[in-house]
């Protein structure tokens, strides 16, 4: 069984995370993180990148991610590209931990764009961590040092939390640690019965 976990950025998901990792029964997958590693590693995604974006992709043998940043965020078609040579990758990586991982009661699929990737096609349950717009940006711009126009920028090219809700079996309202604990319990009591 495959759980996806995701929310807008800075809605509280890492936290969210981080409580379901407590369960020894489950396995976890964090589609960010394993993206980064893919990046570094892979000689496909490697050559699909310096052809994209040049030679500037990578910096020292590694992933140059400030300048991917600065060519992706502002400009849509181009993040579309990215996630056209990362996404499949990775696609193959998940599939293989799940494979592995066959005798968890669930692997919980945390990843931030799971609707805009289309990766919500292959979850069984669908999570979805929310918390207010200002509580959202707030803790952004405390965690990345940036700026409220960058964060905004940032949020747009993701699904509204509406329409992330719309789509969920689950809702986790991200409002204090103790309700958010709660909630993850309360979930995983349900999905492991039915295991």
């Amino acid at each position: 069984m495959i759980v996806g976990l995701t929310g807008g950025i800075g809605s509280g998901k890492t936290t969210v995370l981080n409580f379901f990792k407590e369960f020894k029964d489950i396995a976890v997958y964090i589609a960010d993180i394993e993206a980064k590693k893919l990046m570094n590693t892979s000689p496909i995604i490697r050559n699909k990148l310096i052809k994209a974006f040049g030679e500037e992709a990578f910096s020292e043998n590694s992933i140059n991610r400030e300048y991917l940043s600065k060519v992706v965020f502002k400009d849509k078609q181009q993040l579309q590209i990215l996630n056209n040579i990362v996404h499949p990758e990775v696609a193959n990586h998940f599939k293989e931990f799940v494979a592995i991982n066959k005798d968890k009661a669930y692997v919980l699929y945390e990843n931030a764009i799971l609707f805009e990737t289309k990766n919500n096609l292959f979850c069984d349950y669908i999570i979805t961590v929310f918390s207010s717009l200002e509580e959202r940006v707030s803790r952004i711009i405390q965690r990345d040092t940036t700026t409220r126009e960058a964060v905004l920028d940032r949020m747009k090219n993701q699904f509204s939390d509406e329409k992330k809700i719309q789509q969920s079996h689950y809702i986790i309202n991200n409002t204090s640690l103790q309700t958010s604990k709660e909630a993850v319990h309360r979930i995983h009591n349900f999905l492991t019965q039915n295991h």
